[in-house]
């Protein structure tokens, strides 16, 4: 029996859709703890800064940023690890470096059958396309 998994991504969450035989359905939801403001209590307002010190506390934001994003990713995969087929949609650049790590990780050669931009979406809207994409 194949395990067909849909996968909506952003760097707020990500939603997977298991289809068991393609039939039953289950749902998990994984929240993503990367930051999305430059804004930090300890910084104050960014348009109080002159010169290189505006640009120092950018650069160490996007610093953070990526590794909260790579951890985030990293739990997404270890979660559809059992995965026969992969589909990944949603906004943005999330996806696409999901699917970046997808293609570095050997676990998951030849798993991942499309990417697709996708926009916000409700949970009846993801689990539809999720169907839809494996029936057709």
């Amino acid at each position: 029996m194949k395990r067909q998994t849909g996968i909506w991504i952003d760097t707020s969450k990500a939603i997977i859709v298991t289809l068991e035989g393609g039939k039953d359905e289950k749902i998990s939801e994984i929240d993503s703890d990367v930051e999305n403001s430059v804004y930090h209590d300890k910084e104050g307002n960014k348009g109080t800064f002159s010169g290189g010190h505006h640009g120092n506390s950018e650069s160490k934001f996007e610093n953070r940023k990526k590794e909260q994003l790579d951890f985030f990713i990293k739990e997404v995969l270890s979660y559809v690890k059992g995965a026969d087929e992969l589909f990944v949609f949603g906004p943005a650049e999330t996806k696409i470096r999901l699917e970046q790590k997808i293609q570095d990780e050997k676990l998951f050669t030849n798993k991942l059958k499309a990417v697709e931009t996708a926009d916000k979406m409700t949970l009846n809207e993801i689990v539809a396309k999720v169907k839809k994409f494996y029936v057709s």
